[in-house]
């Protein structure tokens, strides 16, 4: 399986780092800058498992090539399941000032919304999309649960990980974890090893 490659529909540094740390050299995975796509993919979808599909069709359909692509989404029970599929724009939401992506100013307008609130439960969701040439595409879930902390901890990691205690992490929030300990009990650590198994039985 080690020679084998498939393209991750992805030129977040952040995401593509942390895919390759848990499949390590069972595949090699190639970014979309590797294959030359540059565009914008469209990720209009109302639902995370739908938005990790549609790019990894655009990229299947228009560059001929085995990928997966992943949407990941933050589902905060007192903002009922919010931010969701608007999780990496959250803050843009409601400041129209803010910066779309902008981790620091998501995590600042979440803290925000959640002051008072005694239910702070949350969980993260990856959905995986995988589209093969003459197989059925496939999409693929990890779940973590936990708590949003109350001020954000950590360095690590990215987006929300600061201000994320998964239930099993031990009092840490996934920013204070290791990689190989965020990894082991992670959204898109599940996802991925689904992922593996998938492709080492096809």
């Amino acid at each position: 399986m080690n020679n084998r490659q498939i393209v991750f529909a992805t030129n977040n540094f952040h995401k593509l780092r942390e895919i390759r740390q848990i499949l390590g050299d069972k595949i090699n995975i190639l970014s979309l800058k590797d294959i030359g796509c540059n565009e914008d993919i469209p990720e209009t979808s109302p639902t995370i498992q739908g938005n990790a599909m549609q790019k990894a069709l655009y990229v299947a359909e228009n560059y001929g090539v085995d990928c997966f692509a992943d949407d990941t989404g933050l589902l905060v029970e007192a903002l009922d399941d919010a931010p969701g599929v608007y999780t990496a724009r959250f803050a843009a939401l409601h400041d129209p000032s803010a910066a779309s992506h902008d981790p620091l100013a998501n995590m600042k307008v979440l803290l925000r919304m959640l002051e008072g609130k005694p239910n702070r439960r949350a969980r993260f969701l990856t959905a995986i999309a995988l589209v093969r040439k003459g197989l059925e595409p496939v999409v693929i879930e990890g779940i973590c649960k936990g708590t949003i902390a109350t001020v954000a901890a950590g360095d690590e990691g990215f987006g929300y990980d600061p201000v994320f205690l998964p239930d099993d992490g031990r009092g840490l929030t996934f920013a204070q974890m290791k990689a190989e300990d965020k990894n082991a009990i992670s959204h898109r650590g599940k996802a991925t090893r689904r992922l593996i198994e998938i492709l080492s039985n096809s």
